[in-house]
């Protein structure tokens, strides 16, 4: 009984590696993918002007990220939804995911309408946060940033974007504001920059729960 006990047990542990290996494998596949090659953005004349948009105040997070960047559009739009009203309304962060994020944002802005984009190129990721800022739109992302000297899963909000001079302008709801050059960015938005990545956060990034390179844009309904 026992040796059919622990060869079931051989079975199931053998079949979670190799399933590991594989999930690791097609996201090392989705890494190369949306890292495509960005340079000549530097170069094209639609991104010569500097896009900024003035009037996005920064929140300094309590309760959570997610909730902070909610409290930051929807004051910016002019219906503000506080962060200690989200989380008074659940007890609890309900934006850990990106799809989660993007659903409490449709709720809590009614008048627009968020999308949300996952793993995109690079190219394709400063397309629509330059054509975004161009319409006055901040664009809330998740990326890679430090707390307390160790990266975390985070959201940002993009306010301003000077390709030319190769800086993007993000309001971090850890309490500031980051102007960064283009290559830290997609480093973060990949989380390549992520160095130390836990073996389960890579698990649950290949399975889906997380994504990379990826945007929510806001829209006028």
């Amino acid at each position: 009984m026992l040796r059919k006990i622990s060869k079931i047990v051989f079975i199931i542990i053998a079949l979670v590696l190799f399933l590991s290996v594989v999930a690791l494998s097609i996201e090392s596949e989705k890494i190369a993918y949306i890292n495509d090659d960005y340079q000549a953005i530097y170069k094209d004349e639609r991104y010569e002007e500097p896009v900024i948009i003035d009037g996005v105040v920064l929140v300094s997070q309590e309760h959570s990220c997610g909730y902070a960047i909610i409290e930051m559009v929807s004051t910016f739009l002019g219906d503000r939804v506080s962060e200690k009203e989200l989380f008074d309304d659940y007890g609890k962060v309900v934006t850990s995911t990106g799809k989660s994020f993007y659903k409490e944002m449709n709720k809590r802005l009614p008048n627009h309408k968020t999308t949300m984009f996952k793993h995109l190129k690079n190219t394709e990721l400063i397309d629509k946060v330059y054509f975004s800022l161009k319409k006055g739109m901040p664009i809330p992302f998740e990326w890679a940033a430090k707390k307390d000297g160790k990266w975390t899963l985070h959201y940002s909000l993009v306010v301003g974007l000077d390709i030319k001079a190769d800086r993007i302008y993000v309001l971090n709801p850890y309490g500031y504001q980051e102007k960064i050059n283009l290559e830290e960015f997609f480093k973060r938005t990949s989380f390549l920059a992520y160095s130390d990545m836990p073996i389960y956060l890579k698990l649950a990034f290949s399975l889906g729960i997380f994504e990379r390179n990826t945007i929510f844009i806001i829209e006028p309904k």
